[in-house]
């Protein structure tokens, strides 16, 4: 099967480059996902890419994964990582592999940011090394799942 990966961004990260660039840096989310399609274009790996600041979209697009046959899913849930018993369980219902992605670092942050409803299920998870993260989950995926 050819790998198929599949980028999600929840809410406010469409901010990105002027949301508290002090916290998220200066790099938009076209960047972020320009530099994942090169990335997996580089490695022959198919690419899709969907933002989105209302829960029940990032659920619907999660079980389009699974009918497009998607093979890994990296995931900056946002927000919604502390909030979101729904994105975990179409996560699990689908059983595509995903690894979870944070920006800053959750836990040098509000303590409320602190507990993640994915972590556990996730096949990794990367906080707090900026828009690195993405480049390190997606070759993760590419090497791994």
């Amino acid at each position: 099967m050819a790998r198929k990966i599949l980028l999600i961004n929840g809410p406010n990260l469409n901010l990105l480059g002027t949301r508290e660039p002090e916290v998220y840096g200066k790099q938009t989310l076209l960047d972020i996902e320009n530099a994942a399609k090169s990335q997996c274009i580089s490695h022959d790996a198919e690419f899709d890419c969907f933002q989105s600041n209302h829960e029940g979209m990032i659920v619907d697009r999660i079980h389009l994964a699974k009918q497009q046959q998607f093979t890994a899913i990296v995931i900056n849930p946002g927000a919604y990582t502390h909030t979101s018993i729904a994105i975990r369980d179409a996560l699990a219902g689908v059983a595509i592999p995903f690894i979870e992605v944070h920006i800053s670092n959750v836990y040098q942050r509000e303590t409320f940011r602190h507990h993640s409803y994915l972590s556990d299920i996730a096949k990794g998870v990367i906080c707090g090394l900026g828009t690195d993260g993405y480049r390190f989950a997606i070759d993760f995926a590419i090497k791994n799942l």
